[in-house]
């Protein structure tokens, strides 16, 4: 038995989320495999059957080849997902935990 999930299972909100992942940058496909149990190929065909034919083609020249959708291709992992700067952007006063 694979540890993948059929697409047919997955309830309305969790198809917007994994398709709200997918269009992010820095949301590797491995990530929505571990949250959701849906390997690339199956993200494709989710994004395809869900989406327009023009919005999936600039998913797909979006996604094509990016490193960040693919952990294997990353030469670091990645440790944050905020910019080191962010405090300085936003004026936030939350101070570090410690």
């Amino acid at each position: 038995m694979t540890n993948e999930t059929d697409m047919t299972s997955l309830t309305a909100v969790d198809k917007n989320r994994v398709i709200e992942m997918a269009w992010e940058d820095r949301t590797s496909f491995d990530a929505i495999k571990l949250q959701f149990g849906l390997n690339e190929q199956q993200v494709i065909e989710l994004m395809r059957k869900e989406m327009t034919v023009s919005s999936f083609k600039m998913w797909r020249k979006r996604v094509h080849g990016r490193v960040t959708k693919h952990l294997k291709l990353q030469e670091t992992k990645l440790v944050r997902f905020k910019s080191s700067l962010q405090r300085q952007i936003t004026l936030n006063k939350i101070s570090k935990r410690k």
